[in-house]
């Protein structure tokens, strides 16, 4: 952490860790206040709205404010993190290719298991 900032995700990853810990809806100064990191609730209402529109939270209206929670549990994140990145490359079947190729066996079973009780 260079100059005393967080890492890109750090913050994300942070306020993820609470909203699933609340295991209810949390409005942004609750997510502040949890954090206990000093925090301006600018940056923490900034940081969930973008987080809102990358499809990781929900949000519903409550008075003036919003109150997010988390669309997915810890599994569900990472598999929505894995569609964004497939998502993103003009080389899809390149990408996948390359991850079964760096599956160990116990995974690269697993994964046929998957796919077969589909």
């Amino acid at each position: 952490m260079a100059g005393g900032r967080r890492e890109a995700g750090a913050l994300e990853s942070a306020i993820m860790s609470v909203l699933q810990d609340a295991g209810e809806a949390l409005a942004a100064a609750e997510v502040r206040r949890r954090l206990d990191g000093g925090l301006a609730y600018s940056t923490v209402v900034t940081i969930l709205s973008r987080m809102h529109g990358k499809g990781l939270l929900v949000r519903t209206k409550e008075g003036r404010a919003f109150r997010y929670a988390p669309v997915s549990d810890e599994p569900g994140l990472a598999a929505h993190r894995m569609h964004q990145v497939l998502d993103g490359r003009p080389d899809r079947e390149t990408v996948l290719a390359r991850f079964v190729e760096s599956l160990s066996g116990e995974d690269e079973r697993r994964v046929r298991e998957l796919l077969e009780g589909r």
